[in-house]
């Protein structure tokens, strides 16, 4: 598993979120890897994912092909 520090990355949360807070999340860009956290728990640990898999992901969910 790769892993990166991303305590001094940039977080940034989906345009779609809105600011009323709800359930988001936040990602950061870590060149080869994606970290991804909860917006409301910033301080718990993020996940780290890799950008392919990230980018797999992203279009199944896109696509309809994941039930969240």
């Amino acid at each position: 598993m790769t892993t990166r520090d991303f305590s001094f990355a940039t977080w940034r949360k989906s345009s779609y979120s809105g600011q009323e807070g709800g359930n988001c999340v936040e990602l950061a860009d870590g060149a080869a890897v994606i970290g991804v956290r909860d917006s409301k728990n910033t301080h718990l640990p993020h996940l780290t994912i890799g950008c392919f898999s990230f980018r797999a992901v992203a279009v199944g969910i896109k696509r309809g092909d994941v039930d969240l």
